[in-house]
C-alpha cells in the first residue's frame, strides 16, 4: 500500500460504544478476515500508518474484553460515559479525550460498520486530507458526502462544546469547507446494520485472509 507521509499526523476515533441492537449481538465482535471486526478495523489504520488509534468504548461492555484479547493499550481506549445517547456522544468523548499525542493535528471519525473499505480508500483519504488541511474531507460516491470523516484541529476542538445531537447537524452548521474525495465505490454507501447485511458483507467483501495480530 502506497502511504501518505503526513498520515503520523493523524488521529483515528473507532466507534465501538454503541449497542448495535438493530444486529441483535455485538457487532465489533463479528468475525472478519481472521480476526473480529474491530481487530480487522484496528489492523488496517495500522496499514495506514496513522499517529494514533483510539477506540471508543462503554464501560464494562464486551467490547473491552476483545481489546484486551487483541493486546490493544489501555492507553488509547475513551470511555464514553453515556453511549446510551447515541454516536454523538462518543465523538464528543473523543474530543474531551486529553490523551491524544500533540502531534495529532488531524481525526478520522471510524463507524463500525464499515469494515469493508479497502486501505488503500482510506490511505487516499488520509493523504487528500493532508492536501487540504484547513477543510473538513470526506469521501464521497454518487455526490453524496460519507464516512469516514476528516476534521482538522480547529473544527475537531469545537466538538468539546457542540449542543447539536448529531455530527451531520454538527457539520451543517459549520462556517468551513467540506471537501469531498470522490469515489466509485459501492461500500462506500453500505451500512452494516442487520444479520442480512453482515451475511452479505461477508459474502461479498470478506477475503478470508487472516489480520489476526491486530
Amino acid at each position: 500500500m502506497s502511504l501518505n507521509s503526513n498520515s503520523m499526523g493523524f488521529g483515528v476515533i473507532v466507534l465501538a460504544a454503541g449497542a448495535s441492537s438493530r444486529m441483535g449481538q455485538p457487532k465489533m465482535l463479528l468475525p472478519w478476515n481472521g480476526t473480529s471486526i474491530l481487530g480487522h478495523l484496528i489492523a488496517t489504520w495500522r496499514r495506514v500508518a496513522v499517529g494514533q488509534i483510539a477506540v471508543v468504548v462503554a464501560r464494562n461492555s464486551e467490547v473491552v474484553s476483545e481489546l484486551d484479547r487483541l493486546g490493544f493499550s489501555g492507553g488509547d481506549r475513551i470511555v464514553n460515559p453515556n453511549p446510551e445517547q447515541g454516536m454523538f456522544s462518543s465523538i464528543r468523548a473523543a474530543a474531551l479525550w486529553s490523551g491524544w499525542k500533540e502531534t495529532i493535528g488531524h481525526w478520522v471519525i471510524v463507524l463500525g460498520d464499515q469494515p469493508h473499505l479497502s486501505g488503500e480508500l482510506l490511505a487516499a483519504l488520509v493523504k487528500h486530507a493532508a492536501q487540504h488541511p484547513d477543510a473538513v474531507c470526506q469521501p464521497s460516491c454518487g455526490g453524496r458526502p460519507r464516512h469516514p470523516v476528516v476534521l482538522p484541529a480547529n473544527v475537531f476542538n469545537r466538538l468539546r462544546t457542540a449542543s447539536c445531537g448529531n455530527l451531520k447537524q454538527f457539520l451543517a452548521d459549520l462556517e468551513v469547507p467540506v471537501n469531498l474525495m470522490s469515489r466509485d465505490d459501492p461500500g462506500l454507501d453500505f451500512d452494516l446494520d442487520h444479520p442480512a447485511d453482515y451475511a452479505w458483507a461477508a459474502s461479498h467483501w470478506m477475503t478470508g485472509e487472516g489480520v489476526e495480530g491486530a
